[in-house]
């Protein structure tokens, strides 16, 4: 990560946030949660038999996705509520599960937690975050909780605003607020692990899915944002979450 190099402190970082945020939330795999699909297809053709036509598809999805929304996919959401006992059967079998909240119509594919060594197990692969992409996600995260804890039941965000968050933490990452193909490398990353989803006709606006909550958990969030802000004051700049 070439814009780490000169940052003594951010590996450590990486590898705390990887380690504390599964360790306090037990779901940071998301970030990097679509399996290989070639890798689980013998497996899969083997067992989809005692599955009906659409929960195959829902199946299939979900493998391919790592995630299914409710109000992108609603009918996709409602056959995996539906024959949800027989699908988490099936992932088991491949040490996966779901998570399902059906209050914010969001599913999450999740590596199931086993005592056996976990390469020789997972198909979820798990990557380090780079600074910059980490101080997104918390940006992001905060932002989510602000908005619900205001009660709003979707939560939007402008890139301006993102960037205006973003500016204090910056000089840690070697980047500059200018740098709008970096944030916009980074935003379609979110995008692509559906932590967010544009906004039609709107290409400076996205909206935050409930995913995130289950990426970055309250009192992580909080943690890891106090360890930013010290290294930033450190480098002698002011930040204010």
């Amino acid at each position: 990560m070439t814009e780490d190099n000169n940052n003594p402190s951010a590996p450590a970082l990486f590898d705390r946030f990887r380690a504390d945020s599964e360790e306090q939330s037990g779901n940071n795999e998301i970030i990097n949660n679509t399996p290989d699909i070639d890798e689980i297809s013998d497996t899969s053709e083997s067992q989809l038999g005692r599955l009906s036509a659409d929960a195959r598809r829902c199946l299939v999805s979900l493998l391919r996705h790592g995630v299914i929304l409710a109000n992108n996919k609603q009918q996709l959401f409602d056959i995996l509520v539906k024959e949800q006992l027989l699908i988490q059967d099936h992932l088991a079998d491949m040490f996966l599960r779901v998570l399902i909240d059906e209050s914010t119509g969001v599913a999450v594919l999740l590596q199931q937690e086993t005592d056996e060594d976990e390469d020789s197990v997972s198909l979820i692969t798990r990557r380090p975050l780079s600074l910059y992409d980490s101080l997104l996600l918390l940006i992001l995260r905060k932002h989510f909780q602000e908005r619900e804890t205001a009660g709003e039941q979707r939560v939007y965000i402008d890139i301006d605003r993102i960037e205006s968050r973003l500016t204090p933490f910056l000089p840690l990452t070697n980047n500059s607020r200018s740098d709008r193909r970096k944030l916009s490398g980074s935003l379609k990353n979110m995008k692509d692990k559906r932590l967010l989803q544009s906004v039609p006709g709107d290409d400076e606006r996205f909206e935050i899915t409930p995913v995130i909550r289950y990426v970055v958990n309250a009192e992580f969030l909080e943690q890891m944002l106090v360890e930013y802000q010290a290294m930033a004051e450190q480098a002698g700049m002011v930040v204010e979450a």
